[in-house]
């Protein structure tokens, strides 16, 4: 079985770890359509003996919903899969385009959604939506909510299966982290953050929660964002820049090891009108390398957490403080 998969995050080599186990399957042969940059990312994994990889130039480099490959159908022509799997929304631009060449070339096709708001969209992204809901042959879900967004949209609930996210508990261990600890001046005890540095992502309401602690502590930000400049400022404006360290976006592969210089991890995630956590892939790494985690009640993050860290009410700095402090 032929199978050629789809997705610009596939830029990273960490995203590749589930193809290589889906290649171990002796009746598969997999190929790998990956951007040759994504933002500012150039490709980390150029060749693999386990599978094919084919890197193309996108246009609209960096923008989620609106690129596409040029030279596609011609690759799709070489080759000749039996399922196009297009990691990415059903909304998008690119989901467009390879569903199109699946139904023009009679190929078996599915697409991946995290999407857990249900949403109307303008044009012309209403129509991509419906097209793509009326073509594709199967769809997988990131959670049930998802799936019931799906299934609100008109999408076969027969057609559809919940796979949530797990973690490469290869990569993602406990490990010694005395030496990024030192390198960073981490001394007392770390509440850490790793992601985007956007509202949404309730960054500021974790530096409002650590200035109600009164014992020492560092807070280690790990990310970039738009919001770099604004958690600076407030920072100052709470007394703690002494405290925090900020660390620029760094590899997925440097990943485990500063989850490993954290105490506690934190995803203090925020809902607003058009989104809600989709998942938290973080707090299943972090679990992985044995560091208790903390997140908010946005979306799917009480459900990742389930029993194994603590849920604080989001926006609620009392409450996360509290959290942290128990």
């Amino acid at each position: 079985m032929k199978i050629l998969v789809i997705w610009k995050a596939l830029v990273s080599e960490t995203y590749h770890n589930r193809f290589v186990e889906l290649a171990k399957f002796k009746d598969v042969e997999l190929t790998l359509i990956v951007p040759t940059k994504w933002h500012k990312i150039n490709l980390e994994k150029k060749f693999c003996s386990e599978y094919k990889i084919i890197p193309r130039r996108v246009v609209l480099n960096g923008s989620n919903h609106f690129h596409w490959y040029p030279g596609l159908a011609r690759i799709i022509r070489q080759v000749r899969p039996d399922i196009l799997h297009i990691e990415e929304e059903h909304y998008s631009l690119v989901t467009f385009q390879a569903i199109r060449l699946a139904k023009k070339y009679n190929i078996k096709c599915l697409f991946v959604t995290w999407q857990n708001i249900y949403k109307k969209y303008p044009f012309p992204f209403s129509r991509v939506e419906q097209y793509n809901l009326e073509n594709a042959d199967y769809a997988i879900a990131g959670s049930n909510e998802v799936r019931k967004v799906l299934v609100r949209k008109g999408f076969d609930n027969k057609r559809i299966s919940t796979i949530p996210l797990g973690a490469d508990t290869v990569m993602f261990h406990k490990m010694e982290s005395t030496e990024l600890r030192s390198k960073l001046q981490l001394e007392f005890f770390t509440i850490g953050y790793l992601g985007r540095f956007v509202k949404e992502k309730g960054v500021i309401d974790l530096l409002q929660a650590v200035s109600r602690i009164s014992s020492d502590f560092n807070l280690l930000l790990v990310g970039s964002g738009k919001l770099r400049h604004k958690i600076k400022e407030t920072g100052r404006h709470l007394g703690l820049l002494e405290k925090i360290r900020i660390v620029d976006s760094i590899s997925s592969s440097q990943v485990p090891y500063y989850l490993n210089g954290m105490d506690c991890l934190v995803l203090p995630s925020r809902t607003t009108r058009t989104w809600k956590e989709q998942f938290g892939r973080v707090l299943t790494e972090a679990m992985s390398c044995e560091v208790p985690v903390i997140g908010s009640d946005s979306g799917e993050i009480p459900n990742v957490i389930g029993d194994c860290g603590l849920v604080f009410k989001e926006g609620d700095a009392d409450d996360l403080s509290s959290k942290i402090t128990r």
